[in-house]
């Protein structure tokens, strides 16, 4: 699961629904650590910018970290970080776009024929180049 997706469900925003509704179907849910830390950052980004109480963040940040409880969480190791440096089909592809897509080309190398949950229009493109099922449908 990518960023985009992770922070419609987390926020309520568009899809929020879908997403969930995904999330709840799957087999198993595999998300690179930096989906966490997008997540997170988005929070005190929020509480930062007064868009949320720091009260209303911490209750996010806890039904993040109860759901990412259930996700294998795919380390930022060298392997990624070496994908992430090479071409994708659709560039020009943003740096943490890549690392997600690299997250994805390693999950799929131990799930075979593992989707990309993704909102972003970029990577839902990429990910469709790769050859990934891309949800939501």
């Amino acid at each position: 699961m990518e960023s985009s997706a992770a922070l419609s469900w987390l926020l309520s925003e568009d899809h929020a629904e879908e997403v969930r509704q995904t999330i709840a179907s799957a087999e198993i849910v595999i998300s690179s650590e930096l989906t966490l830390i997008e997540c997170d950052r988005a929070l005190v980004r929020g509480v930062a910018l007064a868009v949320m109480t720091e009260a209303a963040a911490a209750d996010l940040r806890r039904l993040l970290a109860q759901a990412a409880e259930h996700w294998d969480l795919l380390r930022l190791d060298q392997e990624i970080i070496e994908r992430a440096r090479r071409p994708f089909p659709r560039e020009p592809i943003r740096t943490l776009d890549a690392i997600h897509l690299a997250s994805a080309i390693i999950a799929r190398s131990l799930v075979p024929g593992i989707g990309l949950l993704s909102l972003d229009q970029k990577i839902r493109e990429c990910a469709q180049d790769l050859g990934f099922e891309v949800l939501p449908g």
